[in-house]
């Protein structure tokens, strides 16, 4: 029987995410980029964080699908670069969709940029935090 059909009782699907849970931010990660240079991984950090400034305004459906599937690709990329994993992974989602042959909808094209841009507010207070223990840990090992 159909969901909804028949008996007037209503079955209830379960919601699940058929993707994997990724970290906002991996310090390792960002750490093996950087070879474990505090200052190394705050600039890292503070480009990451540039970029996003940059990249994000073209993060609307109303734009052309090229115009937003290269800024989800060059943010995805910055975020490879400090391990903001699930950014990255919502990035390429976004990417893979406005460059395939038939772009999305402008409705598919708001949810996936609308994850980009829940995944780039995580990432950007991931990364604030980040520079904050950094420096913090640059001056415990200066004193």
């Amino acid at each position: 029987m159909a969901v909804g059909q028949g008996s007037g009782a209503q079955e209830t699907l379960p919601m699940t995410d058929p993707r994997p849970s990724l970290p906002v931010m991996d310090r390792d990660h960002l750490s093996a980029m950087t070879s474990g240079d505090v200052d190394l991984g705050i600039e890292v950090i503070e480009i990451f964080r540039h970029q996003a400034q940059l990249w994000s305004r073209l993060l609307d459906p109303r734009l052309e699908a090229r115009d937003w599937s290269d800024a989800a690709h060059t943010l995805k990329g910055a975020s490879l670069g400090i391990g903001a994993l699930k950014l990255a992974a919502a990035c390429e989602r976004a990417e893979k969709a406005g460059r395939s042959d038939a772009p999305p909808s402008p409705a598919h094209a708001a949810v996936l940029l609308g994850d980009v841009k829940d995944a780039l507010g995580e990432a950007l207070e991931a990364a604030a935090r980040a520079v904050y223990d950094l420096t913090a840990s640059r001056k415990r090992s200066a004193s």
